[in-house]
């Protein structure tokens, strides 16, 4: 199978912004877009704009919505995403709210017929701990109820760059490899491999110390001990390289909020805009997925900006067009 090309629809423009789901998932089929990574919060925009605002059954007639708009536009729902503050959590009910959520988005998947929902690594800063069995026999409980949803759901486990607990993609590889069950596997982004790793947007440089050895540790692990058929997909994503380190004063800066979050929020950009100030080294970690490993499936462009809270129509539709010359680029590369 070669890679097929998805982009996920937040980085379309946030709903709040007035850019609502449907114009979304137009602009990504009038780019040739095959699949989109349906964000929950989208989700939940469009149910609010139903009579009667968000309530489950709006939420549940919004999936059935969607899903009759991707048939018209012949658009995938590679996954929905993101399935957050799940894993690893101190608190029996806190735990119990989590399981009965799962199960409303069993629902919801259903209705999008997707089979893929994606965590991301536990990024709460109370509540939660770092005991890796306890944050194992999480995930594996999430599998199994999985294995018994026909059809079966499976879960892709993503490294944040600013989790709390697991912060590399090896973490949550180790994770894979303890759950062992067959629809447990990994959604890898490079933004967070390099991010975390290479990257660090409150240093001068706009780098870590050691950042090339870093990565080439990193991805010299992943060359050797990654099993690629445990990539359910791939995100692709780069960052701007910031003028100013992102400390207090600086224009983006966020009290009580990771910098990286911060930065991812603020300043992602799509692969190869390096005339916007893309420097992540995301052609080695392609090189290890693509070349080495051989990954071929959804290939997902995510992006996060402040322009895309901008109330402009403008703003999603620049941003599917240079979408698009971003995998026109990585196919020339890759394809």
């Amino acid at each position: 199978m070669a890679l097929r090309p998805a982009i996920a629809t937040v980085s379309l423009g946030r709903s709040t912004a007035g850019h609502t789901l449907f114009q979304k998932l137009e602009l990504a089929a009038s780019q040739s877009f095959e699949g989109v990574e349906l964000f929950y919060e989208c989700l939940e925009h469009h149910a609010q704009s139903l009579p009667g605002g968000l309530t489950e059954d709006n939420l549940l007639l919004a999936a059935r919505q969607t899903r009759l708009e991707c048939d018209r536009l012949r658009l995938e729902i590679v996954s929905l995403q993101p399935f957050v503050f799940a894993e690893g959590l101190t608190s029996p009910e806190a735990r119990r709210r989590v399981i009965d959520r799962l199960h409303f988005w069993f629902e919801l998947a259903s209705l999008l017929r997707t089979d893929l929902i994606q965590i991301p690594t536990n990024f709460l800063r109370e509540g939660t701990t770092g005991d890796l069995d306890r944050i194992a026999t999480d995930l594996t409980e999430f599998a199994r109820l999985g294995l018994e949803q026909t059809p079966v759901i499976r879960f892709a486990y993503e490294g944040v760059a600013w989790g709390t607990h697991i912060d590399t993609w090896d973490g949550t590889w180790e994770m894979v490899k303890r759950v062992d069950l067959p629809n447990f596997g990994l959604c890898l982004d490079t933004f967070h491999i390099a991010g975390r790793v290479w990257a660090d947007p409150t240093s001068p440089t706009g780098q870590v110390v050691d950042g090339d050895r870093n990565l080439a540790l990193s991805l010299q692990k992943m060359s050797d001990e990654l099993d690629i058929s445990k990539v359910f997909y791939i995100q692709v994503g780069d960052a701007e390289k910031l003028h100013n380190p992102l400390r207090p004063g600086h224009a983006l800066y966020v009290a009580d909020q990771p910098e990286r979050m911060t930065w991812s929020r603020s300043a992602r950009l799509f692969p190869f805009e390096t005339d916007k100030g893309a420097y992540l080294p995301v052609t080695k970690v392609l090189d290890v997925l693509i070349n080495k490993k051989g990954y071929r499936g959804w290939v997902s462009l995510e992006a996060f900006s402040t322009e895309l809270s901008v109330k402009d129509e403008s703003v999603p539709v620049r941003w599917v067009q240079r979408a698009r010359t971003s995998w026109a680029l990585l196919t020339s590369v890759y394809g």
